[in-house]
C-alpha cells in the first residue's frame, strides 16, 4: 500500500517564467505567447472574483480534520469567501473575453468553474469563456477572438 507524500504536486504542470511572469503551466505560458503574438489585449490573473462572499456563523461545527482525528467545535468563526482567477481577463471593463487553461482539471474545477459562470451571470456580465485544454485550442481561441473582436 502507498501513501502520497505530503505537499506533492498533484497535477502534471509545470512552472515557467516568461517576460518575468511566472506561469502555472506550459499550457498558459503558450497561450500567453500567442495572445502576445497577436497583440491581443489581456491581463495575466488579472481580475480576482469574488463568487460567494465570506461570512460569521454564530454555531457550533463538530468537524474531524487532517490533523485532528476526532470531533472538535470549528464553529463560532469567519467563513472566508470563494474566489476565482482566471488566466487570462480582457483589458477591458467589463471583459469581452476569459480564458481558463486547464490541461487537466482537477476535482474541484467543475464545480467552482458552475459557480463562476453563475456570478458571470447574476452580475450581467457577458464575456465570452474559452477553456482550451491544449495548443490546438489556444490556436482557435485566438482566431476566434480576432474575428469576433478585432475584424
Amino acid at each position: 500500500m502507498y501513501r502520497r507524500k505530503k505537499n506533492r504536486q498533484i497535477t502534471r504542470h509545470k512552472k515557467t517564467k516568461i517576460d518575468g511572469i511566472e506561469f502555472q503551466s506550459k499550457l498558459e505560458s503558450h497561450m500567453y505567447l500567442l495572445l502576445k503574438s497577436e497583440k491581443i489585449p489581456n491581463a495575466y490573473e488579472g481580475q480576482k472574483f469574488t463568487i460567494i462572499d465570506g461570512f460569521d456563523i454564530n454555531f457550533s461545527s463538530y468537524e474531524k480534520t487532517p490533523k485532528k482525528k476526532f470531533l472538535h467545535d470549528k464553529g463560532h468563526k469567519k467563513i472566508l469567501p470563494i474566489t476565482y482567477t482566471p488566466d487570462f481577463v480582457d483589458t477591458n471593463i467589463p471583459p469581452r473575453y476569459i480564458i481558463e487553461c486547464k490541461g487537466n482539471p482537477n476535482e474541484r474545477f467543475p464545480m467552482v468553474w458552475k459557480l463562476f459562470k453563475r456570478y458571470l451571470k447574476n452580475n450581467n456580465i457577458t464575456a465570452d469563456l474559452f477553456v482550451p485544454r491544449n495548443q490546438k485550442d489556444c490556436l482557435e481561441v485566438i482566431k476566434i477572438i480576432k474575428e469576433k473582436y478585432f475584424n
